[in-house]
């Protein structure tokens, strides 16, 4: 349960909000698909008007851009999409730069038309409640938790021209492309909200985005949850990166992955107002040792790094066998920034699974092993 200070924070009502820092990629002709397809982590939907949330990731295995693909026919009916993606500076290559180097012989044409389009979100809708169902579950694979879609029911992203079902979790609402300078139908009956009231919608959501969140060049899709978010489908075909993603997949085991935190000065329980820079998590210090002048020396491990925050609320990357046993209540850590101390505590979404079967047999391990102490 969240504590009533973070409660306050949640927008209930229905609410609609920009999405800043969002670029757009025109990529039409008679190959877009398979062009398209050989690059990203999901397949291409049969049906020409479906949209969905996908991944680049680097040849290395390493995230590139989470992007959303909306479908859009070209010229004469030809396949074609939109792409939407954090186009912020970071260490990725420029996604149209990159797509370029690819396209070779392909009949497919490239272009930025960010200038032609805004992103928004909707959120808080009762017409929601008629697709955002609860999601099922395939944890067969040990510590990857992958949505499973009913088959029967209509394509999860949707396919209404220009806005996407955003399941990359529960309650996130829609996603909404308009034109440049336009307004979304939705400011007449929801609440219009700022960027950061965005930010904060998708944090409580447990929903990690763009450059800030996932790192490029530096995060792993699985530990990113783009599986859990739904971005990544391990039975199609050959995509950039699949090496190393695949053989991931295969053992089952994830050593990190993202979580949403609250950040508090140490001793006082409300939360950092401002933002926080990237901040190595660490526990109590575990190593000992004597440098050369026999004085004792202590070494903190690393328990994972703060990706970011706005309010008090953000995202840590942590490493999943310190938080064994998982519960679904906040828990503190502690990082230092210099001289001043934060308390930082995670949570397990009450979305997800309640922890990956991995995890129960450790847990279930731990709590035999304690039995056999106490009865020694």
């Amino acid at each position: 349960m969240l504590p009533p200070s973070i409660l306050a924070l949640v927008r209930n009502a229905p609410t609609v909000a920009p999405i800043p820092h969002r670029a757009v990629l025109s990529v039409t002709g008679s190959q877009a698909g398979e062009f398209l397809n050989g690059l990203i982590t999901s397949p291409i939907p049969t049906d020409p008007q479906a949209h969905f949330f996908t991944t680049f990731l680097h040849a290395q295995g390493r995230v590139l851009y989470d992007a959303f693909v909306y479908a859009q026919a070209g010229k004469g009916g030809a396949p074609g999409f939109l792409v939407e993606y954090d186009a912020r500076p970071s260490e990725a290559p420029p996604l149209l730069a990159m797509l370029k180097r690819y396209v070779l012989r392909s009949k497919v044409k490239l272009r930025d038309v960010s200038e032609e389009y805004d992103v928004w979100a909707a959120w808080g809708s009762e017409k929601e409640k008629t697709w955002d169902v609860k999601r099922k579950w395939d944890l067969t694979r040990n510590d990857f938790m992958t949505p499973e879609w009913d088959e029967n029911a209509a394509w999860p992203w949707g396919t209404t021209p220009g806005v996407i079902q955003d399941r990359r979790a529960p309650g996130m609402g829609h996603r909404l492309l308009v034109r440049k300078g336009d307004r979304p139908q939705e400011v007449s009956t929801h609440d219009v909200a700022s960027a950061e009231d965005y930010q904060l919608h998708r944090t409580l959501r447990s929903v990690p985005e763009g450059v800030l969140d996932i790192r490029p060049m530096k995060a792993f899709p699985m530990e990113s949850n783009l599986d859990i978010m739904g971005a990544l489908n391990y039975s199609k075909g050959c995509f950039v990166g699949q090496e190393l993603t695949a053989r991931t997949y295969f053992t089952g085991i994830l050593r990190k992955r993202i979580l949403p935190v609250a950040v508090r000065q140490s001793g006082n329980r409300s939360l950092v107002d401002s933002p926080l820079p990237l901040l190595d998590i660490r526990t109590v210090p575990n190593q000992r040792w004597k440098d050369g002048d026999g004085v004792q020396k202590t070494m903190r491990r690393s328990h994972g790094k703060l990706l970011s925050s706005y309010k008090g609320l953000g995202f840590a990357l942590l490493r999943l066998e310190d938080l064994v046993p998982i519960h679904m209540e906040l828990a503190t850590l502690e990082i230092e920034d210099g001289e001043t101390k934060y308390e930082v505590e995670y949570l397990w979404p009450d979305w997800w699974p309640r922890q990956s079967p991995r995890l129960a047999l450790l847990d279930a391990h731990e709590r035999f092993a304690v039995g056999n102490q106490r009865q020694d």
